[in-house]
C-alpha cells in the first residue's frame, strides 16, 4: 500500500487557519508557499495528474520517488491532482478557491486564459482572495509574455555582470538565487495583502517577479553606477565599495576578511602586526583605502599567507574583525552552530527521511506546529481534501472515475 504522509492541522503558527491553494511549480513559487506553511497556513499544492510538479524529476539524487530539489521546496504541504482541462477539474478548483484564502500561480499568461484562471477572472469569482502572480518579468511591459529561469533573471538583471573572477567570463551565482529570494519575496507580499483583507475583507492582486527580484539585489550597486560609480565588471569576491572586503589565501586555505569600517581597520592592522598601514593618513577612511588597494592588498596578502586560516580566524575573532573560512558543504552541514541552530531538519518521506534547510527564522515562544513532512506523492491528499470541500464518496468516485482528480497508485506489499 502506499503510505501517505500527512500533516495534522496545526494549533500554532502566526498563519494557523490560513489555506493557500498553490498551482506554482519549480522553484519560486513552491518556495514561497513552502515557508506559509512553515507559518501554520495549510498548503494545498495543485498538481498534474500522474506526473505532478517538474521539480519531483529535477534529479539525481532523488529521495524515493523525489528529487532532494524539490523535498527542499515542499514541505508541510497537501497534494491534490487535479485535471484543469476537463469541468469536473474546475468545478473542483473552484471548490478549493472559494474556500481558500490565497490563491499562488506561476502559469503563463496563455495557459490561464484557457483555463479561466487569470487574476480578473479568478478575482471577480473570488474577491476574499489575495491571488499571487509569480512570474518572469511580471504581468505588463514588454517582455511580460517571455518565459523565466533563474539563469535568465540573473543575467539579465546584471547580477551576473559582476560575478566571477576578476576579469573573467561573467558567471551565475552557483544556486537557485532568484527563485529562493522571488519566493521569499512573495510570501511577505501575501502575508501584507492578509492582514489587509483583515481590515477591508477583500484581497489583492500580488504579483512578484525574478527580474524585479534580482534588481533589487542590484540595488546597491545600480545605485552606486546611477550616481557616477563607473560600469562594475566581475571583480573576484572584491566588494566594488569596501576596501578591505575579500578573500585571501593563508597557509593553508582561504578566508575572507570584511574590514566595514575605519575603526576594524585600526584593528585589523594592529593584531597583523601592519602597523604602518594604521598610521597612513592616506588609508584612514573606506575612500582612501580603496583607493589604494594596489599598495595595500599584496602587502596583506604576503602577511596573511605566513599562517593558517586557525590562528587568524582566532587572532580575528578576538580582536573583533569579521572574518570567516570559505567552507565546502561538508564543512557547512557539519558546522557546530548550524547544529545548535537546527538549521538543518529531517522531513518524514514516503521511504525514510531527507536532510533540508530550515526556514530561515526563529519564532519565540515557537509555534505548536507539527513535525515537518514533505508533500508526499502526486495526489497524496485528494481524498482526504475532496472530503474536507464536502464532497460525498459518490461524487469523489466519479471525479475519480472521469480523470478529474486522480490519487496515487497502490504500490505492491513487498
Amino acid at each position: 500500500m502506499t503510505r501517505v504522509i500527512t500533516r495534522p492541522k496545526s494549533d500554532g503558527g502566526p498563519l494557523a487557519g490560513i489555506r493557500v491553494v498553490d498551482l506554482s511549480t519549480s522553484y519560486a513559487g513552491p518556495t514561497g508557499t513552502m515557508y506559509l506553511a512553515d507559518m501554520g497556513a495549510d498548503v494545498i499544492k495543485v498538481e498534474r495528474p500522474g506526473h505532478g510538479d517538474d521539480a519531483r524529476a529535477w534529479g539525481p539524487p532523488f529521495r524515493g520517488a523525489d528529487s532532494a530539489w524539490f523535498h527542499s521546496a515542499n514541505r508541510g504541504k497537501r497534494s491534490i491532482a487535479i485535471n484543469l482541462r476537463g469541468d469536473g477539474g474546475r468545478r473542483v478548483l473552484d471548490r478549493l478557491l472559494e474556500k481558500a484564502d490565497v490563491l499562488v500561480e506561476n502559469l503563463n499568461p496563455a495557459k490561464l486564459e484557457s483555463l479561466g484562471l487569470t487574476p480578473k477572472a479568478v478575482r471577480a469569482r473570488h474577491p476574499h482572495l489575495v491571488y499571487c502572480a509569480i512570474s518572469g518579468f511580471g504581468l505588463t511591459g514588454p517582455d511580460s509574455d517571455l518565459p523565466g529561469y533563474d539563469l535568465v533573471a540573473q543575467a539579465r538583471s546584471g547580477l551576473m555582470s559582476v560575478t566571477g573572477a576578476a576579469d573573467g567570463t561573467p558567471q551565475r551565482v552557483s544556486t537557485a538565487l532568484s527563485d529562493i529570494v522571488t519566493g521569499l519575496m512573495a510570501a511577505f507580499t501575501i502575508t501584507a495583502a492578509l492582514r489587509e483583507r483583515d481590515r477591508t475583507g477583500t484581497g489583492r492582486l500580488v504579483e512578484v517577479s525574478l527580474f524585479e527580484t534580482d534588481l533589487a539585489l542590484m540595488a546597491p550597486r545600480i545605485a552606486a553606477f546611477l550616481a557616477g560609480e563607473p560600469e562594475p565588471r566581475p571583480s573576484g569576491g572584491t566588494d566594488s565599495v569596501l576596501a578591505v572586503y575579500q578573500a585571501f589565501e593563508t597557509s593553508d586555505r582561504p578566508i575572507v576578511v570584511a574590514v566595514g569600517s575605519d575603526a576594524i581597520w585600526r584593528r585589523f592592522c594592529s593584531v597583523t602586526g601592519l602597523d604602518d598601514l594604521a598610521a597612513d593618513p592616506s588609508l584612514a577612511d573606506n575612500a582612501g583605502r580603496r583607493a589604494g588597494r594596489p599598495r595595500i592588498l599584496p602587502l596583506i596578502a604576503g602577511r596573511l599567507a605566513r599562517r593558517p586560516a586557525a590562528h587568524w580566524l582566532d587572532t580575528f575573532a578576538e580582536a573583533g574583525v569579521p572574518a570567516a573560512p570559505i567552507r565546502s558543504l561538508s564543512e557547512v552541514v557539519d558546522d557546530p552552530h548550524v547544529k545548535a541552530r537546527a538549521a538543518i531538519q529531517s522531513l518524514a518521506t514516503e521511504d525514510g527521511t531527507v536532510d533540508v534547510v530550515a526556514s530561515p527564522w526563529r519564532m519565540e515562544p515557537r509555534p505548536a506546529l507539527p513535525d515537518p513532512a514533505t508533500v508526499g506523492p502526486v495526489g497524496g491528499h485528494t481524498v482526504q481534501i475532496l472530503r474536507g470541500l464536502g464532497f460525498t464518496a459518490e461524487e469523489i468516485g466519479e471525479l475519480t472515475a472521469t480523470g478529474a482528480v486522480a490519487v496515487p497508485e497502490e504500490k505492491e506489499s513487498a
